[in-house]
């Protein structure tokens, strides 16, 4: 999305790289940010997953989870959702703390396509390599490599995991898990082409089976902040204190987040927001700012991309007011200080 879409240029830009400001000034800007958003009613429903085409097109809600623990909501934040591909970025977390850096990087990779997040041709253009795990092929490539010994020993590992991010357990939509399963084709055929090229070591069928359980995880906004303030504050959960994984997980997570979080647009993405982010068809957001917060929003109306177009219209405005964007700094050059 470009500046005019964001509808954020009255926004002054802060640089500042010290903490963010104190609680009172981060929920003016949440409410701030959360009325500004509501206001768009562009974007549509996705409907491609039959279950997800009965959201609420107006849902939304919006929460800023700092490294401290406390919590600055707006809105809807407690309406559950299903997680989708955020999943994505919270799985390979768990993947990177289980088997190392230097593996995952070679298995998976960490270049973005450019195009579509479900793209058969970028695998084909790749000499069947998934890319990286924010699209499907290296989403499903990530889960078939995570431990456990067998489908239900991955999905154990993979749902303890993503609770523990999360701060409690999540519950399995079923409606959601049922409906993506009967229209999961393309993802199938992604693994089949996978396991053609020798990219996948185990069943793709079951790799599939054991990816969509982990896209129809119910979350809400609230949820998503407090999983990215626990890869913000280098794999401390705020909430429990639990170490769920490294600093250095978080940074090589983050940093694949930043290249390729929201598809094809991630470039514009970090170019108008500064700012690590995954986005879910089903209408979520999760965005971190290193050290600082994590911010959640819900609302499913989508662009063409897959994104939240409020979610991003509100992320924006967050970056800008409490000065979060990783690539902003002040000057320190002070005139009168000179000879």
């Amino acid at each position: 999305m470009r500046d005019d879409e964001l509808d954020v240029t009255d926004v002054h830009q802060r640089a500042r790289t010290g903490p963010v400001p104190e609680d009172r000034a981060i929920d003016a800007a949440v409410d701030s940010a959360y009325r500004r958003a509501r206001d768009r009613h562009d974007g549509a429903v996705a409907d491609y997953i039959p279950v997800l085409a009965g959201a609420d097109p107006d849902a939304f809600g919006l929460c800023v989870a700092d490294v401290d623990g406390g919590l600055h909501e707006a809105g809807q934040t407690r309406v559950p959702f299903s997680i989708q591909s955020i999943s994505k970025a919270f799985a390979y977390a768990l993947l990177c703390e289980a088997v190392g850096h230097h593996e995952v990087r070679e298995l998976v990779g960490v270049n973005s396509t450019g195009l579509a997040f479900n793209s058969v041709i970028a695998i084909e253009m790749n000499d069947g390599h998934p890319m990286n795990p924010m699209v499907n092929a290296g989403a499903i490539a990530t889960t078939a490599l995570l431990p456990g010994g067998s489908p239900d020993g991955q999905w154990r590992f993979l749902h303890e995991g993503l609770s523990r991010f999360a701060g409690h357990e999540l519950i399995l939509d079923d409606e959601v898990y049922r409906s993506e399963s009967g229209t999961n084709q393309r993802n199938q055929a992604i693994a089949a082409l996978l396991h053609s090229y020798g990219r996948m070591r185990t069943d793709p069928a079951e790799a599939v089976d054991v990816y969509t359980r982990q896209c129809s995880l119910r979350v809400d906004a609230r949820d998503l902040a407090v999983m990215g303030a626990t890869l913000a504050d280098g794999g401390v959960n705020p909430l429990t204190g639990d170490q769920v994984v490294s600093a250095d997980v978080c940074r090589d997570t983050l940093a694949v987040m930043a290249a390729s979080g929201l598809y094809q647009t991630s470039g514009e993405w970090l170019f108008e927001i500064g700012l690590p982010g995954k986005s879910g068809v089903a209408g979520g957001l999760v965005t971190v700012a290193p050290g600082k917060v994590g911010i959640g929003a819900y609302a499913p109306r989508l662009d063409a991309a897959g994104n939240s177009v409020r979610g991003q219209v509100a992320t924006a405005y967050l970056a800008r007011s409490l000065g979060l964007n990783i690539f902003a700094s002040a000057s320190h050059f002070h005139r009168e200080d000179t000879p």
